[in-house]
C-alpha cells in the first residue's frame, strides 16, 4: 500500500503545481488507482486523511473543472465521484483558453511598452508562441482523439 500512498502525494504535489490544490491532485491520483473506479465523499476523507470541508473545496474544484463527475449509484444513499472519460485529454482543451489570455495579456504589454525594443521583442515572442499554441494544440488534441486504444 505503501506504493499507492507514494503515487497519490506524487500526483497531489504534480497537479497542485498545475494549479490544482493538493487535496484535489491527490484525490485525482486515488482515483486513477482504486479499483473501484468511484468514491464517496466520507471514504475520500477517510483514504485521504483530510477534513470535510478541504475535501468538499476539492471536489468542487475538480466537477467545476469538469474533471470528476459527481453520480448517485442505483439504490445508493450517498453521491459517489469519479473521473470523467478522457479526464486528460479534457483537461488539456479546458487549459488551451489560457493562450487566448497570454496572448491578450502580451498586446495590453505590446500597447504600453513603447519604444523599448528588447520588451517589444519578449512581447512579440510571447504574443506570436501562445498563438502557434492555441492555433496547433487543438490540432494535436484532436490527432489524440484518432489515435487508436486498447480496450481496457
Amino acid at each position: 500500500m505503501a506504493g499507492v500512498e507514494e503515487f497519490v502525494e506524487s500526483a497531489g504535489l504534480y497537479f497542485e503545481r498545475l494549479g490544482l490544490s493538493r487535496t484535489a491532485g491527490r484525490v485525482i491520483g486515488l482515483l486513477l488507482v482504486d479499483p473501484g473506479d468511484s468514491a464517496d465523499a466520507p471514504a475520500l476523507c477517510e483514504s485521504l486523511g483530510v477534513a470535510k470541508s478541504s475535501m468538499s473545496v476539492a471536489l468542487g474544484q475538480l466537477e467545476r473543472g469538469g474533471l470528476i463527475e459527481r453520480f448517485r449509484p442505483p439504490r445508493g444513499r450517498r453521491d459517489h465521484y469519479r473521473l470523467v472519460e478522457d479526464v486528460f485529454g479534457r483537461a488539456f482543451r479546458a487549459k488551451m483558453a489560457e493562450f487566448t489570455a497570454f496572448a491578450q495579456l502580451a498586446e495590453q504589454g505590446l500597447s504600453v511598452v513603447g519604444d523599448n525594443p528588447k520588451g517589444r521583442a519578449r512581447l512579440e515572442l510571447m504574443r506570436d508562441m501562445h498563438a502557434f499554441m492555441g492555433r496547433e494544440f487543438p490540432k494535436l488534441l484532436d490527432a489524440w482523439d484518432r489515435e487508436p486504444r486498447e480496450p481496457t
